[in-house]
């Protein structure tokens, strides 16, 4: 018993607070947006799609706090290791994606907030000031400031959350849906591909985890043990994968069979959003859902608006990591704060305001590379240079192999039906 407290002590001290960003990162447009989508357009007929895009990502996420602590060292100088195959895989993916990543998230968070506060700002104005709110955070407090806000916003996100899926499930006729329609024709393998590319979230963000891992130990000044950081990683996912099945069901419970259709336009995805769930479950209800949206998707910009700046700096300065002081102004965490964040709004810019093709487009290009970073976490953390009596237990190997399997087969099946059968 003794060493059990000790246990849960020590994460707590030591280890909870970057799986639990992660999970913030994860509970974002592949939740609010995709998930909640699949129910209203499936019912629960994508619940399986929910799970096994959880499960199946699950080992190559788990794959990074163990190769941080026990290497002491980011997955992304792991990829070094490798070679450069795996560094410019990861580097020339992440440049390519961040922008448009950014860009997709913030904009929802935009949408929302002008629903919240009652604005009616432009898409990009709004999503400029989401994106200084974020920079203010960050820029002075950097990984503590982001540690803080993320674990008072997820618990505002998870109480408001389980408030809106037990109202639902107690209505009357909760359970009275119609029937399904089939998932398997373009347009439902099309969609399935966008849920599932960041559900939980897109694997290249193991590298953040790891990233995140490091700053925590410097932070507490503690290196921390294996057990209570796969702990605090086990929390944050099992939580997210939660929270992404609660979101399907709002959306099949309040929207499925409804007449109404998904706007386009982020703006009026958001009233819409809010406006479904008010006039099923009550007015009242009216600030719970909308602070659960915002929450979400707050929380998901935040991690993200950090996430790519450090994982950048860390890219582009491996070779002097222990010489700080030669590092360009631009190439900088904060530097890179500003610019990534620039670019961002510039593609909002040109994207307009319709959001739900930015959320499909990023979310696509996610799944297809995601057997490519799957490939590489198992190389990585199977390696020579990886102790061995640290590497996965055996039901681990097994699904790490069926994870690929499955996004290695699903990935092909959408090329398949994209280029030639459609």
């Amino acid at each position: 018993m003794d060493g059990k407290v000790t246990t849960i002590k020590s994460t707590l001290k030591y280890a909870l607070g970057p799986g639990l960003i992660l999970a913030a990162a994860a509970i974002g447009v592949s939740h609010l947006v995709q998930s909640t989508r699949a129910g209203a357009l499936y019912g629960f007929a994508l619940v399986w799609a929910v799970i096994l895009a959880n499960l199946s990502k699950y080992p190559f996420l788990e794959f990074s706090p163990r190769y941080t602590v026990v290497m002491k060292e980011s997955l992304i100088q792991g990829y070094k290791r490798l070679g450069p195959w795996a560094l410019w895989s990861f580097g020339v993916f992440t440049v390519f994606t961040m922008c448009i990543v950014q860009a997709a998230v913030t904009v929802v968070t935009a949408s929302l907030a002008n629903e919240l506060t009652g604005l009616n700002l432009s898409p990009l104005i709004m999503s400029s000031l989401v994106l200084m709110v974020c920079l203010l955070l960050l820029i002075k407090g950097q990984y503590s400031a982001l540690d803080g806000a993320i674990k008072i916003i997820l618990v505002v996100l998870t109480i408001s959350t389980i408030i809106a899926v037990v109202m639902a499930f107690t209505r009357p006729d909760a359970l009275a849906l119609p029937e399904a329609p089939s998932v398997w024709d373009a347009s439902g393998i099309t969609f399935m591909i966008a849920l599932m590319g960041w559900m939980p979230i897109l694997l290249d963000a193991s590298a953040w985890h790891s990233l995140w891992i490091m700053e925590r130990s410097k932070q507490t000044k503690h290196e921390p043990a294996l057990k209570d950081t796969l702990i605090d990683f086990n929390i944050g996912m099992i939580g997210a994968g939660v929270l992404a099945l609660a979101f399907l069901s709002l959306g099949a419970l309040i929207m499925f069979g409804s007449s109404e259709t998904f706007a386009s336009s982020g703006s009026e995805f958001a009233s819409q959003l809010v406006e479904l769930y008010t006039s099923t479950l009550g007015e009242w209800t009216y600030w719970i859902i909308i602070v659960c949206a915002f929450t979400a998707m707050f929380s998901t910009t935040l991690t993200v608006t950090d996430a790519y700046p450090r994982t950048c700096s860390h890219l582009f300065n491996l070779n002097r990591l222990d010489k700080p002081e030669e590092t360009p102004w631009y190439s900088t965490y904060r530097g890179l704060l500003v610019i990534i964040s620039l670019f961002s709004l510039v593609i909002l810019y040109f994207a307009g305001g319709n959001f739900i093709f930015m959320v499909d487009l990023a979310t696509s290009v996610s799944f297809l590379t995601a057997p490519v970073f799957a490939f590489i976490n198992y190389k990585l953390i199977y390696s020579k240079h990886f102790p061995e009596e640290y590497r996965p237990s055996r039901w681990l190997k097994w699904l790490s192999w069926a994870g690929m399997i499955f996004i290695t087969g699903f990935a092909l099946l959408f090329m398949i039906w994209k280029f030639f059968l459609n």
